[in-house]
């Protein structure tokens, strides 16, 4: 899955607030909101900041100030991604997902020196695989 950089929220001045967000997500919003549940339930905590470089807003997901996730907003969905350092791609091929979820990640170019292993949240159907990864990323150090 290749990334081209059309986000949404990327205009600094304003803040993806949940009446924001709803409006870009449309019917991925509930998803999105059970994915924010997931995050609560493992003790992670998520906030949205600005980047100039990017010129977009992210939204940064962390357990124990340890990055776990990237999300950025697209029409109709949620993009969240797990970078997974180039020593455990190998290993994350055993995890218990989808082979259209393992295909998508192993065919994915790596970014420096990580596997980017990126899911739309467009539906809670993708959430199972998303959380069998995010745990992969969580127990690694």
């Amino acid at each position: 899955m290749e990334q081209i950089n059309t986000t949404e929220l990327n205009d600094e001045s304003i803040e993806p607030n949940e009446s924001v967000l709803k409006h870009i997500l449309g019917e991925s919003y509930k998803a999105f909101t059970e994915l924010l549940e997931l995050y609560d339930k493992n003790g992670m905590t998520y906030k949205w900041r600005y980047y100039k470089d990017g010129k977009a807003w992210l939204c940064k997901v962390e357990k124990k100030k340890r990055t776990i996730v990237w999300m950025s907003a697209w029409k109709g969905y949620m993009k969240a991604t797990i970078y997974i350092p180039e020593k455990y791609v190998k290993d994350i091929q055993t995890i218990d997902v989808t082979k259209e979820t393992m295909d998508r990640i192993m065919n994915t170019k790596n970014v420096g020196k990580s596997k980017p292993c990126m899911f739309e949240i467009r539906n809670d159907s993708v959430l199972r695989d998303f959380n069998q990864v995010m745990q992969f990323k969580v127990e690694r150090k």
